[in-house]
Protein backbone atom coordinates (compact mmCIF):
# COMPACT_ATOMS: atom_id res chain seq x y z
CA UNK A 1 0.00 0.00 0.00
CA UNK A 2 1.68 3.55 -0.86
CA UNK A 3 1.43 6.49 1.61
CA UNK A 4 1.37 10.14 0.59
CA UNK A 5 2.81 12.47 2.74
CA UNK A 6 2.76 16.34 3.06
CA UNK A 7 3.97 18.66 5.28
CA UNK A 8 1.39 21.63 7.21
CA UNK A 9 3.21 24.76 8.31
CA UNK A 10 0.07 25.50 10.50
CA UNK A 11 -3.84 25.52 10.83
CA UNK A 12 -4.52 27.51 7.88
CA UNK A 13 -2.37 25.23 5.49
CA UNK A 14 -4.30 22.29 6.85
CA UNK A 15 -7.54 23.33 6.43
CA UNK A 16 -6.59 24.92 2.99
CA UNK A 17 -5.42 20.55 1.79
CA UNK A 18 -8.47 18.96 2.94
CA UNK A 19 -10.72 22.04 1.34
CA UNK A 20 -8.82 20.91 -1.95
CA UNK A 21 -9.49 16.95 -1.10
CA UNK A 22 -13.26 17.72 -0.44
CA UNK A 23 -13.49 18.51 -4.19
CA UNK A 24 -11.86 14.52 -5.38
CA UNK A 25 -14.39 12.77 -2.36
CA UNK A 26 -18.20 11.84 -3.60
CA UNK A 27 -20.71 10.47 -1.84
CA UNK A 28 -20.30 7.24 0.32
CA UNK A 29 -16.13 8.19 1.03
CA UNK A 30 -15.21 7.32 3.78
CA UNK A 31 -12.02 9.27 5.83
CA UNK A 32 -10.57 8.62 8.97
CA UNK A 33 -8.53 10.36 11.39
CA UNK A 34 -5.92 9.48 13.32
CA UNK A 35 -3.68 11.50 15.76
CA UNK A 36 -2.84 13.10 19.25
CA UNK A 37 -5.20 15.04 20.98
CA UNK A 38 -4.59 18.88 19.54
CA UNK A 39 -3.03 17.37 15.87
CA UNK A 40 -5.40 19.10 13.65
CA UNK A 41 -7.99 16.03 13.53
CA UNK A 42 -10.91 18.90 13.78
CA UNK A 43 -9.11 21.82 11.91
CA UNK A 44 -8.97 18.71 9.13
CA UNK A 45 -12.49 18.33 9.10
CA UNK A 46 -13.31 22.25 9.31
CA UNK A 47 -11.53 22.42 5.93
CA UNK A 48 -13.37 19.77 4.50
CA UNK A 49 -16.33 20.98 5.16
CA UNK A 50 -15.27 24.23 3.35
CA UNK A 51 -14.52 22.43 0.59
CA UNK A 52 -18.21 20.47 0.60
CA UNK A 53 -19.62 23.56 0.67
CA UNK A 54 -21.01 23.46 4.36
CA UNK A 55 -21.26 26.67 6.09
CA UNK A 56 -22.29 25.82 9.43
CA UNK A 57 -19.11 26.32 11.95
CA UNK A 58 -17.73 22.89 12.28
CA UNK A 59 -16.78 21.97 15.80
CA UNK A 60 -15.49 18.51 17.42
CA UNK A 61 -18.87 16.22 17.88
CA UNK A 62 -16.96 14.95 21.23
CA UNK A 63 -19.90 14.59 23.17
CA UNK A 64 -22.58 13.66 20.69
CA UNK A 65 -20.38 11.54 18.86
CA UNK A 66 -21.89 12.28 15.48
CA UNK A 67 -22.73 15.38 13.34
CA UNK A 68 -24.27 15.95 10.46
CA UNK A 69 -23.70 19.14 8.21
CA UNK A 70 -25.40 19.74 4.83
CA UNK A 71 -23.52 21.56 1.70
CA UNK A 72 -22.65 20.23 -1.79
CA UNK A 73 -23.51 17.09 -0.46
CA UNK A 74 -24.24 15.62 3.10
CA UNK A 75 -20.78 15.72 6.02
CA UNK A 76 -21.24 13.18 9.08
CA UNK A 77 -18.53 13.99 11.26
CA UNK A 78 -18.47 11.53 14.24
CA UNK A 79 -15.75 11.45 17.41
CA UNK A 80 -15.77 7.96 18.66
CA UNK A 81 -13.36 8.81 21.27
CA UNK A 82 -15.36 8.81 24.14
CA UNK A 83 -17.28 5.65 23.48
CA UNK A 84 -16.47 2.76 25.92
CA UNK A 85 -17.27 -0.22 23.78
CA UNK A 86 -16.17 -0.16 20.16
CA UNK A 87 -19.45 -2.48 19.83
CA UNK A 88 -21.70 0.23 20.06
CA UNK A 89 -24.68 0.18 17.32
CA UNK A 90 -24.90 4.05 16.87
CA UNK A 91 -25.89 2.64 12.79
CA UNK A 92 -22.60 3.68 11.57
CA UNK A 93 -22.88 1.48 8.33
CA UNK A 94 -26.44 3.52 7.25
CA UNK A 95 -23.65 6.49 7.30
CA UNK A 96 -20.65 4.96 5.50
CA UNK A 97 -23.05 3.74 2.93
CA UNK A 98 -25.46 6.84 2.81
CA UNK A 99 -25.28 9.99 0.54
CA UNK A 100 -22.61 12.30 2.05
CA UNK A 101 -18.92 11.53 3.08
CA UNK A 102 -18.08 10.13 6.54
CA UNK A 103 -15.32 11.79 8.54
CA UNK A 104 -14.25 9.53 11.66
CA UNK A 105 -11.68 10.66 14.37
CA UNK A 106 -10.43 8.50 16.59
CA UNK A 107 -11.75 5.39 14.13
CA UNK A 108 -9.13 2.56 15.65
CA UNK A 109 -11.70 2.51 18.53
CA UNK A 110 -14.22 1.09 15.83
CA UNK A 111 -11.91 -0.63 13.62
CA UNK A 112 -14.41 -3.64 13.02
CA UNK A 113 -17.17 -1.52 12.32
CA UNK A 114 -15.40 0.41 9.63
CA UNK A 115 -15.94 -0.39 5.56
CA UNK A 116 -12.44 -2.07 4.47
CA UNK A 117 -12.54 0.39 2.00
CA UNK A 118 -11.40 4.46 2.99
CA UNK A 119 -8.96 6.54 3.54
CA UNK A 120 -7.03 6.72 6.43
CA UNK A 121 -5.27 10.05 7.37
CA UNK A 122 -3.00 10.72 10.39
CA UNK A 123 -1.85 13.78 11.39
CA UNK A 124 1.43 14.19 13.31
CA UNK A 125 2.88 17.10 15.53
CA UNK A 126 6.04 18.54 13.46
CA UNK A 127 6.28 21.08 15.87
CA UNK A 128 4.51 23.93 17.35
CA UNK A 129 2.01 24.77 14.48
CA UNK A 130 3.30 22.56 11.60
CA UNK A 131 1.86 19.09 10.76
CA UNK A 132 2.75 15.93 8.64
CA UNK A 133 -0.46 14.76 7.58
CA UNK A 134 0.01 10.85 5.94
CA UNK A 135 -2.97 9.36 3.78
CA UNK A 136 -2.91 5.48 3.23
CA UNK A 137 -5.70 4.84 1.12
CA UNK A 138 -7.22 0.99 1.59
CA UNK A 139 -8.92 -0.24 -2.03
CA UNK A 140 -8.82 1.10 -5.41
CA UNK A 141 -11.28 4.14 -5.09
CA UNK A 142 -9.06 5.86 -2.57
CA UNK A 143 -5.82 4.54 -4.53
CA UNK A 144 -6.87 6.23 -7.27
CA UNK A 145 -7.95 9.23 -5.63
CA UNK A 146 -4.76 10.24 -3.89
CA UNK A 147 -2.77 9.36 -7.63
CA UNK A 148 -5.08 11.93 -8.77
CA UNK A 149 -5.25 14.49 -5.81
CA UNK A 150 -1.52 13.92 -5.62
CA UNK A 151 -0.62 14.31 -9.42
Amino acid sequence: MKEYEILSGNAEDTQAFAKRLASFLQPGDCITLEGDLGAGKTTFTKGLAVGLGVSRTVNSPTFTIIKEYHGNMPLYHMDVYRLEDSYEDLGFEEYFSGNGVTVIEWAHIIDEQLPSERLNIYLYHEGNDSRKIVLKPLGARYEQLCKEFFA
